[in-house]
């Protein structure tokens, strides 16, 4: 269940000759550049593809829609409304993330617990998340300048430094809009091999969102279920 909510919230390097290391001016002022746009972050809405990608049976799936980030206080909200290949609605709120799937109208809700923090750390990866911070968590790379969804973006690499985040998450790579601060794309590297490459456009930031953006469109008759493990 572990892997499943960070990869929910979830390429190669650039050649060792373009000695990411060499530019520690450029990192620190992308960090700063998302630590100003972390302390005026209210919210984002965009579109994203989502791409999972499987080495056991080399396939990828894509998932395509809208998502919605919220920070009040210290609560941090997520939204999902995944609209192909099947519509599925995310839900993060109260420290919970419920999936609603309409076709079988149920909701999957999964409580974090201990690793809440973790959980959060990764929603907000390029969404409202401080860049210096990062370094608590991370080894941090500048890979240097490259287009992403027609932006000319700063890639970052990050590593956990704990063993037990490297479990779930081997690396992370991020394009930065150095324009706003925020991910314009997103890489998550399982341990295993999987992948997920999270592609956003159509990038509105602090903007008013819909009202029901973070409420399940349920109906009267739908279940809840709670795994256990």
């Amino acid at each position: 269940m572990r892997t499943a909510l960070t990869t929910l919230v979830v390429g190669l390097l650039l050649s060792a000759a373009a000695s990411p290391q060499s530019n520690p001016a450029a990192l620190d002022r992308v960090l700063g550049q998302m630590d100003t746009a972390a302390k005026n972050f209210h919210s984002t809405e965009a579109s994203f593809v989502w791409d999972q990608y499987q080495k056991v049976i080399d396939e990828t799936d894509s998932q395509k829609g809208k998502i919605y980030f919220r920070r009040q206080d210290s609560e941090i909200q997520m939204a999902a409304d995944i609209a192909e290949p099947d519509k599925k609605y995310v839900v993060y709120s109260n420290g919970k993330m419920q999936v609603y799937q309409p076709k079988i109208d149920q909701v999957t809700e999964f409580n974090p617990g201990k690793n809440r923090a973790d959980v959060e750390g990764y929603l907000v990866l390029g969404f409202g998340g401080g860049g210096h911070d990062l370094l608590k968590s991370y080894d941090v790379k500048y890979l240097g300048s490259e287009s992403a969804n027609g932006t000319d973006a700063a890639k970052l690499e990050l590593v956990p430094k704990s063993s037990r985040m490297r479990n779930n998450i081997a690396r992370i790579l991020l394009w930065i809009d150095p324009a706003r601060g925020v991910s314009v794309q997103q890489q998550f590297f399982e341990p295993i091999g999987d992948y997920r490459l999270a592609k956003y456009s159509e990038i509105q930031v602090n903007q008013k969102l819909p009202d029901n953006a973070f409420k399940l469109k349920t109906t009267s008759k739908t279940r809840f279920i709670s795994p256990q493990g």
